[in-house]
Order: C-alpha cells, then sequence, then structure tokens
C-alpha cells in the first residue's frame, strides 16, 4: 500500500534472535519438534526460560513427566534462583553472558569424550565461522560502534563496515581447535558454575542413550549476542544428532501469543515476506507482488526500520508518524528516558495507539483508537510449535471499539493509489487508477471472493457483516498460497475450524509432528532419514562463535547487574492483568529482588524503598530479599509488568547486532535508599 517497509512486531522484543538462529542455522524458521516432546525426553535443560512462571501448562507436562518418570531429570541455567529451579536436579547459576561459553565448553567436552555422532555431522551438518567484530547494536556514535568492524554500521568512507551475520565455511578440525580452549576450568571461570555441575550438563548431552529437549525463552533471546546463543544449542544437539525425533529436540519457546503466526509466518517484520522469505531478494519481491496483485517493483527492496531503531528515528525527528497496535513500546521498550519518550513528545511526530486499555503508550499518544479484544472478533494464532488454531468471535466489542484489522481496511479506503504510489508504477496498472488501497489490496477478487454465507451461523463477524464478504477467510488464503508446496503448508481455512488446531506443513490435511525426520516430515523423501531441507544441499550449519562481554557490566559506581523480566501473576506490561482484581492483589508492584548480603552491605532491609539508578535513570520501588527469586551476590532483578515503576528507564538498548533484539537482561545498576 504505502509502499514502506518501516512495518515491526512486538516479537522484535522477544523472538528475532529466535527468527535469526533458525534462519542461520536451517535456513528456515520454527522449531523442528513438537510439545510431544515433553513426554519422550529423558533430560530437560532450561537455558534463561522460568517455565514455571511464564510457559505454566506446558510446565505441568515437563513437571508430570520429571516426578512420573524416574530416570529424568531437569537441569536450570540461569542468572538467579527462581520457581523453575525448585525441580531441578541441577541447578546452574551463571555470570551474565557466560552461556556463550558454557555452550562452547559442552561441544568441547562432547568432541574430546568421542561422543560426536560422526555419521550424522558428516551427512548433515556443515561447520562455519562467524565474523565476531560486530559491536553490540547501539547508536553509530556510541564508542562500542565506533571501533566495531562488522557491525555493518557505516565507515567513514561510508560504506558499511562489513556484516554482523557474515560467516565462512570452515572444516570440523577447525571447529574442534577453536572450541578447545573452553575447558572445564575455562567454563568454570568465566560463569562461576561449579565444575560438577557442568561436566554433569555436558554428560548428558553427550550420553547417546539420553534423549534431551533444550527449551529457552528470552534469556537466550534478550541478549547481545541472542543470534549466536540459538546458532550456539543448535551445535551441541547437531554434534550429538539429537534432532528431529520424539524427546530429541532444541526447542525455542515464544515469548508471547502468536509471535510464530502473527509476526514470523506472516512476516511482519521489517525484512521478512510471509513463509521465510526477505524484502532484499528479487525473486521473493516478485513472488509477493504476483500473489498480492500488484505491479512489479511495488514493494521496495530496503530493510526498514526495526522496533528499536524506530524510536530513534522518531527522537531524530526522520520519522514523524507512529501507529502502533497490540503493544505497549512506551514500557515494554528500552531506555523509555533516552529513547522512547522524547520520539512521543516531539512535537513534529503524531503518534497513533490502538488498544482496549489505557496503556502507558496510549497515554502518551496523540490519538487513541479503541480496540476490540480477542474475543470480540474472529482471528487465529499460531504458536510455538507450528500449531495454527483459530477462533471464533464470541461477544460483541464495547461503545466505539473495533478490531485492529477494521481499522486497517478502513484506513485503506482513505487513499487513493495516485496518493501513495508514483506514476511510474502505477503506469505499470493503469487499471488500478482513480482506486483506493481497499481495492486493489482487498476488493480484489482475491480476498472478497468469499461470501457472508459461509459464515458459521450462531457466531457474529463483524467486519465480513460490514463488509460484504468473509474477510478473514479470504485473507487466510490469500496468505497460505505462500506457503503451500514450499514446506510451509496449511490446511484449507475450514479444516481449523473443525480441528484443534494443526502443525504444519499439513499436507493431505495431515500435520507434522516432527520436521526434517523421514516419516514424520512429508518433505523428507524415503531413504534420507533427515534433511534440513532450508539449505539447498540439506544440510545444518554449525557455527564456530566466541565468547564476549556485554555491553555494559557493572563497575566501582554502578556496582550491580540489573536483570529485567515476568512473573506468574501479569502479563507483560500488565495492561490486563493488574486490572484484574486477585492478580492485582497478589502481585501488587514491581518490586527489588536482591541477594539479603547485598542489602545488608548497602545497610537496607526487605520492604526499604529504594532507589535503583542506571546512567540512563532512575526508579523507587522497594526490597525484596524473601521472594521467590533469589538472585546470587551481585545481581538484582526486576520486573517490567508495573506502569508506576517503569524499569525500562533503566535498561540499555543494546540489542543483537543481527536480530536487532535487545538485551534486557544485563546493564549496571546502583542502588541507594531513598
Amino acid at each position: 500500500g504505502f509502499r514502506s517497509n518501516n512495518i515491526d512486531p512486538n516479537a522484535r522484543h522477544c523472538m528475532a534472535s529466535a527468527v535469526a538462529g533458525f534462519m542461520r542455522t536451517f535456513g528456515i524458521d520454527e522449531p523442528m519438534g513438537c510439545y510431544d516432546d515433553c513426554e519422550h525426553a529423558d533430560a530437560f535443560v532450561l537455558w534463561g526460560a522460568n517455565m514455571a512462571e511464564m510457559h505454566p501448562i506446558l510446565w505441568s507436562r515437563v513437571t508430570d513427566r520429571r516426578l512420573t518418570a524416574k530416570h529424568v531429570k531437569l537441569h536450570v541455567l540461569s542468572t538467579f534462583t527462581h520457581r523453575s529451579c525448585e525441580l531441578a536436579d541441577n541447578e546452574l547459576i551463571f555470570k551474565p553472558q557466560s552461556d556463550l561459553a558454557i555452550l562452547n565448553y559442552i561441544c568441547n567436552h562432547i568432541i574430546q569424550s568421542g561422543a560426536v555422532n560422526e555419521d550424522f555431522v558428516k551427512k548433515h551438518v556443515n561447520f562455519r565461522k562467524g565474523v565476531t567484530d560486530i559491536g553490540y547494536g547501539l547508536r553509530p556514535n556510541h564508542p562500542l560502534e565506533q571501533v566495531a568492524g562488522n557491525n555493518g554500521y557505516p565507515g567513514a568512507d561510508g560504506k558499511p563496515k562489513g556484516a554482523p551475520d557474515a560467516s565462512a565455511p570452515i572444516s570440523f578440525d577447525e571447529f574442534k581447535a577453536f572450541v578447545a580452549e573452553y575447558t572445564l576450568d575455562k567454563a568454570h571461570e568465566l560463569s562461576g558454575v561449579p565444575k560438577d555441575r557442568l561436566e554433569a550438563l555436558a554428560k548428558v548431552y553427550a550420553d547417546p542413550k539420553t534423549k534431551v529437549t533444550s527449551f529457552w525463552t528470552m534469556g537466550f533471546n534478550q541478549h547481545t549476542r541472542g543470534t549466536w546463543v540459538n546458532n550456539m544449542i543448535y551445535n551441541v544437539h547437531l554434534l550429538v544428532g539429537k534432532i528431529s525425533e520424539p524427546g530429541n529436540s532444541p526447542f525455542s519457546l515464544t515469548g508471547q501469543p502468536s509471535a510464530c503466526g502473527t509476526a514470523r509466518e506472516v512476516g511482519t517484520f521489517s525484512h521478512r515476506l510471509p513463509a521465510d522469505m526477505v524484502v532484499t531478494n528479487p525473486k521473493h519481491r516478485e513472488i509477493s507482488e504476483k500473489q498480492w496483485k500488484l505491479p512489479a517493483g511495488t514493494i521496495p527492496d530496503w530493510v526498514g526500520l526495526h522496533a528499536v531503531a524506530q524510536s530513534r528515528a522518531l527522537k531524530d525527528g526522520k520519522l514523524n508518524f507512529y501507529w502502533t497496535t497490540t503493544t505497549n513500546n512506551m514500557q515494554a521498550g528500552p531506555n523509555i528516558n533516552g529513547e522512547i519518550w522524547p520520539g512521543f513528545r516531539n512535537p513534529a511526530n503524531f503518534i497513533v495507539v490502538s488498544d482496549c486499555y489505557p496503556t502507558v503508550s496510549a497515554m502518551a499518544a496523540d490519538l487513541i483508537l479503541p480496540s476490540a479484544m480477542w474475543v470480540e472478533k474472529e482471528g487465529a494464532f499460531g504458536n510455538a510449535e507450528r500449531r495454527t488454531q483459530f477462533w471464533r468471535q464470541q461477544v460483541k466489542a464495547p461503545g466505539q471499539a473495533k478490531s485492529d484489522l477494521w481499522q486497517y481496511v478502513e484506513f485503506s479506503k482513505r487513499f487513493k493509489v495516485e496518493e501513495v504510489w508514483p506514476a511510474e508504477l502505477l503506469d505499470k496498472a493503469p487499471e488500478y487508477k482513480g482506486k483506493t488501497l481497499y481495492d486493489v489490496l482487498y476488493a480484489n477478487g482475491q480476498v472478497n471472493k468469499f461470501p457472508l454465507s459461509e459464515l458459521q451461523k450462531g457466531f457474529d463477524n463483524d467486519e465480513s457483516k460490514e463488509l460484504g464478504y468473509y474477510l478473514q477467510k479470504g485473507l487466510f488464503e490469500e496468505y497460505a498460497e505462500f506457503g503451500r508446496g514450499h514446506a510451509h503448508d496449511l490446511a484449507p481455512f475450514d479444516i481449523y475450524h473443525k480441528a484443534r488446531g494443526l502443525r504444519w506443513p499439513v499436507v493431505d490435511n495431515k500435520e507434522t509432528l516432527w520436521r526434517f525426520r523421514e516419516g514424520y516430515d512429508p518433505y523428507v523423501k524415503k531413504g534420507e532419514v533427515v534433511r534440513f531441507y532450508g539449505k539447498p544441499d540439506g544440510k545444518a550449519w554449525i557455527f564456530a562463535l566466541p565468547y564476549q562481554p556485554a555491553a555494559e557490566a557493572p563497575d566501582a559506581e554502578y556496582d550491580l547487574w540489573l536483570s529485567s523480566g515476568r512473573v506468574l501473576e501479569h502479563w507483560h506490561t500488565g495492561s490486563m492483568t493488574r486490572r484484574v482484581p486477585e492478580l492485582y492483589r497478589a502481585m501488587p508492584d514491581a518490586w527489588l529482588y536482591m541477594h539479603p548480603d547485598d542489602a545488608k552491605k548497602r545497610g537496607l532491609q526487605r520492604g526499604d524503598t529504594v532507589k535503583v539508578m542506571t546512567r540512563r535513570g532512575e526508579v523507587a520501588t522497594k526490597v525484596e530479599t524473601r521472594g521467590r527469586n533469589k538472585p546470587p551476590l551481585g545481581l538484582v532483578f526486576m520486573p517490567f509488568f508495573d506502569e508506576q515503576r517503569l524499569v525500562n528507564k533503566l535498561t540499555l538498548d543494546a540489542t543483537c547486532p543481527i536480530s536487532k533484539e535487545t538485551d534486557f537482561k544485563k546493564c549496571a545498576c546502583k542502588v541507594v535508599k531513598a
């Protein structure tokens, strides 16, 4: 429509590193396993994932397996003790950023102990060495970026300084030599984890008789080397061949509902198109333009602004119109004081927020569009096991609230093609002259071809009834064509309203539980056993990548690590959950979790009001020394659900230079009595 790629999903803050990791290692996005792995694994390893609070339903399956099968063990890696650790057989509390070293140590242990699945590796794996001097995704004028040689930012000559995603082929022997320095002693020294615990973890992966499922979420993804750690956990599983079969699964869990479906699969990242295609690939743009009935050259070939870059551009006055839906960036985004608030208050900018609640972002906006919630419209989810699920509208939206989809469709009616397309583009499709974007994008004989008679009787569908055709079905079938025959197959629309979700690829109405494995995946031919078909030669990539320090670490003045995250009672920024009386009473405020000895050292007691300060701002809250979260000495944890205590005033807007996802898990702070 507007020929802009400046669109990005909330998933940039939670799943972008997972996407980049999948694409680099396998050439195709989303997990190869499914939730059924919970019933087949002999060992579970949690990397930066507090599943007990963040994935409680899935955690119940892990718990059931752990408690009913006596041989099953649980290993939990985290920078602080939390509720998932209560079930752990092996708890590994490591220093922030040292997960990189631990992963390389495990690979070294596997190689040195002769546990490499040599036949699997020879047939199904290639080795690569990634560039390393990639910076930290900060502004180009930051000292760390000025000295980085491969961050992709313009250099003195105006040309990009390398590419953070670049890599080169190496041999297995070169990979072996690369990880050799990551000995047990070095991993212990960098991580602070006792040697016996590190070794116990490594032996689990190395044991050919033990099926291992690794789970991770924000601890991995919200990381200045988030893409790397995703690549590196795949390194471990690929070396031993523990992948793509029941119970053997490196499993990236999503941070929010439909991060897979709404963001990743349909391609709402600033660089992506549907079905893993990208805007920089001419062939991908051609396919998309044909499917959407657009003239050649409609889709720009440049990568749009990602979420953090959008905030910076608003502040700098380079972006002047900002429409945000289904997210609350003024609370959830990093470095609010320095990068987000100034852009919202820039008088040259116009900020629109579509939401159901008066969030922090909504209250700072120029225009609020009241929006319908999920049960007030018909829609679809795509979850972490590739399961696509539909639901029908259950109730009417209150007042003047309208769904996001209705808003987009109505917005498109306000613009004629001549207002947004150059003349040379319109000359390629003269039949569009005088038409609105609505006519081109929706009333195009493709989206609007399903009649209202196909709606399920007994259910409302406000958007469709207003337009006179089954809007959701038309959009879905148009989108589904992108993936059919390309290993992203979806079933026909009507099937999903009869099934309780199906895991793609869905071929001949049959779902796929484990991808890349013969007998489960229809895209793996008989006799191939395993084929990572996202890569042209069917082989996954193992990456040689080093340990590197965080962008900001404690020093004499700011002497503590600060980590942020979630709690069981509240979802993300608490827009809904803080308005539920029972949940609010259970967890009314975001306190600062601190080790008792760190509190004592500062003359603090549980319940004292303190100021938490970083180089970017300060917030006041109370100290908790006996709560469910138990940080080690030198680290404090504060949730981000509380709009009265915005921890993201404190966080650093450093990102993974490859995925552009923010590292909310580590920056330096100090704590003083208020």
